[in-house]
């Protein structure tokens, strides 16, 4: 037994020996073939991603064409360009410019006061036609005007009256340019009635509606009003003519 046992060791070693090498071979095989197939599967995955990033194939890729627009470009230089557009744009800001001129003037045309109001804004009268001691009442911007030529006796007790106890206090030198003439509007300054000349308790005006009295000056003496009546802008370009406005 012992004999027998030892030669089938040493022909198993001689069996394994020579298929060594047949199985190293086999082996070798293998690996290359899978590192072929790792290798073309990485390759077809690349150029898949590559060529096609939206899994469109290359038949598919091949119909796609970018269209031309060289038929649309300028075919003059670069400086020219730049001239027509800075040539557009100042025309087109001169252009705005001018109709904001002429929307802001109509605007302003039509806010304006009309003819008819222009011509009353200044108003002129003949003073030769009022004689002393009389009054004339004259419309001035939709406004009654007295306009009362004073006589000597009604100058000095205008101006010797005691202005400073008056609920306003004003000399009959702060009211008259000239001491014959007293303009004023006949506006009574309490609720805005039109007082009647020559009456009342201090021989001037009187508004009959809440009875406000007015002396020769046109200072209010008595009643409601709390001012004294209002004297509109005038002046005297003659002697003979006065000027309101």
């Amino acid at each position: 037994m012992p004999p027998l046992s030892t030669s089938s060791a040493s022909l198993l070693r001689a069996c394994s020996r020579q298929q060594l090498p047949a199985l190293r071979t086999a082996l070798s095989s293998q690996q290359q073939q899978r590192r072929t197939r790792a290798s073309a599967t990485n390759t077809t995955a690349t150029t898949s991603s590559f060529d096609s990033p939206f899994g469109q194939s290359k038949e598919s890729q091949s119909t796609l064409k970018i269209p031309s627009f060289k038929k649309y470009a300028s075919k003059s230089g670069e400086n020219s360009n730049k001239v027509f557009s800075y040539f557009m744009a100042g025309s087109m800001g001169l252009v705005t410019a001018v109709g904001a001129k002429a929307t802001v003037q109509d605007f302003l045309v039509n806010m304006s006061a009309s003819a008819d109001v222009l011509a009353q804004a200044k108003v002129e009268i003949a003073l030769g036609a009022i004689p002393e001691g009389k009054n004339v009442i004259i419309k001035w911007r939709g406004k009654p005007v007295f306009i009362r030529h004073r006589t000597a006796s009604e100058i000095k007790e205008a101006e010797d009256a005691k202005w400073e106890a008056l609920r306003d206090p004003q000399p009959d030198s702060d009211r008259v340019k000239n001491p014959e003439w007293l303009v004023m509007l006949g506006v009574c300054t309490h609720l805005g009635c039109v007082p009647i000349g020559e009456a009342g308790d201090y021989g001037g005006w009187f508004c009959p509606c809440h009875g406000s009295h007015y002396d020769i000056s046109g200072r209010i003496r008595k009643g409601p009003a709390p001012l004294n009546l209002e004297i509109p802008q005038y002046s005297f370009p003659t002697e003979e003519s006065l000027l309101i406005g």
